[in-house]
């Protein structure tokens, strides 16, 4: 049977931005409508779920919507539980890549993320927490921008409170998690949080791999294996940023801007297949240190850094000592701007693992952490390396669970069909006799 492909967002009148929009409170929902999420688009999944269209912002504040994708566990009832943003990691500028038609039934995934990202979602659902998935980058695909990740991803945790399907509160106890560029807008989320939506019960952040450094990025990433990842970002700032283009108009060849181009409509594995290896300073016409000594380029990558503002929730944030495509040095810096600003930060620096790999390895640390915030219990502080998030009995029960769980998204089952009250307080007071509050699913030496 051939499955009716979803329209793209560009071409989907639910997209639409209507009217009036800058005279709605942000998280104000414009539209709904339910949806079937698919493994890979193909095999349909057994949750509750809906899209919003909801009032939010860019980075200068002005008024735009964009769109959260919001579950609950199969069956669920109409109580109070715990909610969680989840942040994909969509490293492009193309729409297909956008979580809000990947995760759908009968969407075309090849070469996306966020379908790789589902059984991680549906984990959080086997709590039986709620989940928003924001589609942070906005519909213009402003990948690497500042701000605006964190407020649309704010946005939508409103529009899900306020969404009466899902039957949550205001006093709905909120997560936040996300890896890689997912983890750079979950970072975003938590420092703006206090400030920008300040009614929200933030709780905590688990950001694995959140970049740290971009501009640094950019430049060791260039001429790689992942020289798509640099291309992207080119082409999803000059989006958020206009005053970016005349300057590279300026400094690069017509080939390397056609290529930029072509990142916009690419997903993310076409484009580390298109660019691997591709060094952009053969485009240049005075090099790279004429580009980057560019004042207005240089404004645009003081804006993106993160880190300037302390979040008030407590964070998690874990990072591959041997990663390939996130420097450790640069998330070394990053905490250490969070822990200087007043931050409350755990840092796991793990020495096992390559990039992708290790966000799928540390699903039990996290979720481990993120039941324990909450449970409402202190959360832990310091910096510790590891050899393994995978090794303790713990965790090997937590991936065995999760494998199970892959083969019955396989078969289409219900997600978190078995839930219970009683089934997640049991869940709460395992954390309250852990013996490493926060790391219960570590086995290592500290």
């Amino acid at each position: 049977m051939t499955l009716d492909a979803p329209l793209l967002p560009p071409d989907d009148p639910f997209y639409t931005t209507p009217p009036g929009i800058d005279a709605l409170a942000p998280g104000t929902v414009v539209r709904s409508r339910p949806v079937e999420v698919a493994l890979f688009g193909l095999v349909r999944q057994r949750v509750a779920a809906w899209q919003l269209l909801y009032r939010t912002c860019d980075l200068d504040g002005a008024p735009e919507v964009s769109v959260t994708t919001v579950l609950l566990p199969w069956g669920a009832r109409a109580r109070s539980r715990p909610l969680v943003s989840f942040q994909c990691a969509i490293d492009a500028v193309a729409p297909q890549c956008f979580p809000s038609y990947a995760l759908r039934r009968g969407a075309w995934t090849i070469g996306s993320i966020a379908p790789l990202e589902l059984p991680i979602i549906a984990m959080a659902l086997e709590q039986g927490w709620a989940v928003s998935v924001p589609d942070h980058e906005g519909f213009g695909g402003r990948f690497g921008a500042a701000r605006e990740p964190g407020y649309r991803a704010l946005d939508g945790i409103r529009a899900a409170l306020g969404f009466a399907p899902m039957a949550l509160g205001s006093a709905t106890p909120v997560a936040l998690w996300g890896y890689s560029g997912g983890g750079l807008a979950t970072v975003w989320a938590a420092e703006l949080a206090a400030e920008y939506a300040p009614e929200l019960t933030v709780v905590g952040a688990a950001a694995g791999s959140p970049v740290g450094d971009p501009a640094a990025a950019f430049v060791r990433l260039n001429g790689g294996w992942f020289a798509g990842f640099p291309a992207a970002f080119v082409a999803g700032l000059r989006q958020a940023y206009p005053e970016l283009d005349p300057v590279l108009h300026a400094h690069l060849d017509a080939r390397y801007r056609g290529l930029l181009g072509e990142a916009e409509v690419r997903s993310t594995f076409a484009l580390l297949l298109r660019f691997a290896r591709r060094d952009v300073t053969r485009h240049l016409r005075d090099g790279i240190g004429a580009l980057l000594a560019e004042p207005v380029l240089r404004r645009i990558l003081a804006d993106i850094e993160p880190g300037a503002r302390a979040p008030a929730a407590p964070l998690l944030i874990v990072q591959g000592v041997n990663d390939e495509v996130i420097a450790v040095a640069d998330v070394d810096a990053h905490v250490r701007r969070y822990e200087q600003a007043g931050a409350t930060v755990r840092y796991l620096r793990v020495r096992r693992g390559s990039h992708l790999p290790l966000e799928f390895l540390i699903v039990p640390a996290i979720l481990d952490w993120l039941a324990d915030r909450f449970a409402g219990l202190p959360a832990p502080t310091g910096t510790c390396t590891v050899a393994s998030v995978a090794r303790s009995p713990r965790a090997l029960r937590t991936h065995l669970a999760f494998v199970g769980l892959a083969v019955r998204m396989l078969a289409g089952l219900p997600i978190g069909g078995r839930e219970s009250p009683e089934r997640i307080g049991l869940r709460q007071r395992d954390s309250e006799h852990s013996h490493l509050v926060g790391d219960a699913a570590i086995a290592v030496e500290c």
